[in-house]
């Protein structure tokens, strides 16, 4: 009986918290605009909470503003309360169905304590991607005792933490190019 091994399904959990991972940086300020900024703002609108995106178009016209253009009239304070709730420490300017966001100046302060959640983010990411490791050995060890051979096992498992090794390393990557763009003045 010939036991088959997945790690392409391991592949795609240890790359689901990377994208996690991603999506956690972008929403990190670090002085520029980024339209990722408001992925977290939900609107109170039509009677039901929906993210900001549902109900307005995000874009950065320059590298210090955020611009919101509401696509309905009425619903333009819901959105400004919406982003006002959302504690982003951004201040609405309200110009009929535009929102404008200017992106205040990090202050040192500010900037190591994004850089020391910054690397909160990639630390969480990190063991998820080792626990997803661990249980892929633990498979492996059960494969090995339903009749998959001993080499078959120990090449599998070295497979995994290659590819553990070169998950971590990205990990590490994109968290340095993330503290650099924090740390740049």
């Amino acid at each position: 009986m010939a036991v088959k091994f997945d790690i392409a399904d391991l592949e795609r959990r240890m790359r689901g918290s990377i994208d996690q991972f991603r999506k956690e940086l972008s929403g990190l300020r670090t002085g520029r605009a980024s339209s990722h900024l408001l992925d977290p703002v939900m609107v109170s609108v039509y009677g039901a909470k929906m993210p900001i995106t549902q109900c307005a178009t995000v874009s950065t016209p320059d590298a210090k503003t955020i611009s919101v253009q509401v696509w309905d009239k009425s619903q333009v304070a819901a959105v400004e309360k919406g982003i006002r709730e959302a504690n982003l420490g951004l201040n609405p300017v309200i110009d009929g169905t535009l929102i404008r966001l200017p992106i205040p100046a990090l202050n040192t302060d500010r900037r190591n304590e994004l850089a020391k959640l910054a690397h909160k983010y990639a630390e969480h990411t990190r063991v998820n991607v080792r626990n997803v490791r661990r249980e892929g050995m633990e498979g492996l060890k059960k494969s090995e005792k339903d009749g998959m051979s001993e080499d078959e096992s120990r090449k599998n498992g070295t497979k995994v933490q290659e590819l553990t090794d070169k998950l971590i390393k990205e990990i590490d990557q994109l968290m340095a190019a993330k503290e650099a763009e924090i740390k740049q003045v």
